[in-house]
């Protein structure tokens, strides 16, 4: 038996990071909790405080997850990695809030949506690595490339650039096409892919910026750019909070 279709799912949003939380800066968590709702979906707002018994339990009440964005890095130690001089300061609660709700999402059959920081932690929860820097200009990057990905590179709120999406992906029936147009606001981004994780999209410097999950039928999908801040007009924009609320209604309620 699957959701009921006349009611709300209700989606999981972790706030970006504690600090934020404690200073009641919302300004950014709320352009997901608006997607969420325009996806006829009832978001669920989650601090990264609660008691692991208190969380687990909030966590069983929710039908899909959205990982959202943060100003935070994943610590590299989770992927045995030293960290680089440009790595911004890793958030333990909100790494241990995440990972407790894909504990459960993937243990449950419920689908996830990652974005940006979210599909970089996503990818390290399945034993993948990161790049810790991309740049166009500095010469300690990681990736040294000529596209702007970070947000303090671009001079234009409104950049976007170009990705190449796999003919046989999820996204691509999203998208209706192989290429899209996407913004950018990060400086890691995912190596080597997690275990059972698939690379979906690339930009052309070959920056990976799509992963779906491959290891069953459940929906878990990882996204580098931030469709809820894109136009709801653009199609792969609220088409993949559409998707993600779709997806949940398929999941058979557990009795």
């Amino acid at each position: 038996m699957a959701a009921d279709s006349n009611h709300n799912l209700r989606v999981g949003i972790p706030y970006r990071t504690h600090k934020e939380q404690l200073n009641g800066q919302r300004h950014k968590y709320q352009w997901y909790l608006n997607s969420v709702g325009r996806a006829c979906g009832e978001p669920v707002e989650i601090k990264l405080d609660l008691a692991p018994a208190e969380l687990s339990q909030l966590a069983r009440s929710l039908d899909a997850v959205v990982l959202t964005g943060s100003p935070s890095d994943v610590n590299p130690s989770r992927f045995q990695s030293s960290r680089h001089p440009k790595a911004a300061d890793p958030d333990a609660d909100r790494e241990r809030t995440d990972f407790a709700l894909l504990d459960h999402a993937f243990a449950e059959h419920k689908p996830v949506l990652a974005i940006c920081y979210g599909v970089q932690l996503l990818n390290v929860y399945r034993g993948g690595s990161l790049v810790q820097h991309i740049s166009t200009t500095d010469d300690s990057a990681e990736v040294k490339t000529i596209i702007p990905h970070p947000t303090n590179e671009q001079r234009d709120p409104e950049f976007r650039h170009p990705i190449r999406i796999e003919p046989d992906s999820r996204i691509v029936q999203l998208a209706h096409a192989t290429e899209a147009r996407v913004n950018s606001s990060h400086h890691q981004s995912i190596l080597e892919p997690g275990e059972g994780l698939r690379i979906v999209a690339r930009a052309p410097d070959g920056v990976i910026e799509a992963v779906e999950w491959t290891g069953d039928s459940n929906w878990v999908t990882g996204v580098q750019w931030h469709p809820e801040r894109m136009a709801q007009s653009e199609s792969l924009a609220d088409s993949l909070f559409r998707e993600l609320i779709s997806a949940a209604r398929k999941v058979p309620v557990q009795s």
